[in-house]
């Protein structure tokens, strides 16, 4: 009996405008794939992003072009690598893929997903970031005091060239102390503008830098090796690494990686790319894009792995659909032993 596979986008207002570097939404469209068979099921999130070049309507062109290819068949994480290698996805679709055909088979097997998976235990509550978006210094405050920002061990702030100095000194007063870790998403075009923005940002009162995220464009590598040795904090990979990465290149230029199951293309690639992380030396982290709790669920299966977490996506959906995880005081429990 084949095995049947469903395709369901979703479309998700935001609690406030996202803005990053590249580009601003008040809403995502994610999809959900659904598998079952024989009474068990399994589902499984993609979240598109443009900076990958992924859409909805392309996520569905090609979910559509696997059906008529023998996704039907494909019930064995063997069988969906085989289609998959024959007739490759974009990144987001191929982890919703592996995801929910994951999901399904740890059911039908009675184990946890983690277990299945043949990585540690998650711990029962794990602390994550939170993530401030791009927006003008003046509205740093009364965010703060709405989101309750100050429950969070670590604030992620994303930044932009242009007014990030502004942005970061508006966050210092706001919660003077509060470890930061600040994302510029490829924003600067050269590492000597990031040297000047990190001097500057040395002489803001109260702001605790822990972290500097991706501030280069991942093609910049001989800038990021001579920054390497030159910041005072650890440089976080995340565009530069994606479904595969020379990790002998990586260790040169930055002191850390943050994986996403997103953009590593499944379960498989991402635990791999934690494991490969931690081996040459760096800080693994994992991360997330704006997702349900269903992506976020399936990151925590995986999240023993990392020393970091920043799996906030959901916590910037305002009406999120699925209720697999619950936050409180800044750290996240999943809320059931399979999605």
């Amino acid at each position: 009996m084949p095995i049947s596979w469903t395709l369901t986008a979703h479309t998700l207002p935001l609690r406030y405008v996202w803005k990053i570097a590249r580009n601003a939404s008040d809403a995502k469209t994610n999809l959900v794939v659904h598998v079952s068979q024989g009474g068990a099921s399994g589902r499984g999130e993609a979240a598109p992003n443009v900076r990958y070049g992924e859409s909805p309507a392309l996520l569905q062109a090609q979910f559509d072009d696997l059906l008529h290819h023998g996704l039907p068949a494909a019930d064995t994480l063997a069988s969906l690598t085989e289609l998959l290698a024959a007739q490759p996805v974009a990144h987001a679709l191929r982890f919703a893929l592996e995801a929910a055909l994951t999901h399904y088979l740890a059911t039908r097997a009675q184990q946890p997903v983690w277990q299945w998976l043949g990585v540690p235990a998650p711990a029962p509550q794990v602390a994550t970031a939170f993530s401030l978006p791009i927006m003008e210094p003046g509205e740093v405050a009364g965010f703060f005091r709405a989101q309750q920002a100050g429950r969070f061990s670590l604030l992620k702030v994303k930044v932009n060239q242009e007014a990030g100095l502004d942005l970061l000194r508006a966050v210092a007063q706001a919660s003077p102390g509060q470890p930061l870790l600040v994302d510029g998403n490829e924003t600067w075009p050269d590492a000597d503008g990031v040297l000047r923005f990190l001097e500057a940002t040395a002489a803001v009162p109260g702001l605790q830098l822990r972290y500097l995220e991706q501030p280069l464009p991942a093609a910049r590598a001989a800038d990021y090796r001579y920054l390497h040795t030159r910041v005072q904090v650890p440089l976080m990979a995340d565009e530069s690494v994606t479904d595969e990465a020379d990790f002998e290149a990586i260790a040169q230029q930055f002191h850390g990686v943050n994986v996403k199951l997103m953009k590593a293309g499944g379960y498989q690639r991402g635990i791999e790319l934690l494991r490969r992380t931690r081996a040459h030396g760096l800080l693994p982290m994992l991360g997330c894009m704006v997702e349900t709790t269903l992506g976020i669920w399936s990151a925590l299966q995986v999240s023993a792995l990392a020393d970091i977490h920043d799996l906030d996506g959901s916590l910037i959906i305002r009406d999120e659909p699925f209720g697999l995880v619950n936050e409180a005081d800044g750290k996240l429990t999943a809320l059931t032993a399979h999605p």
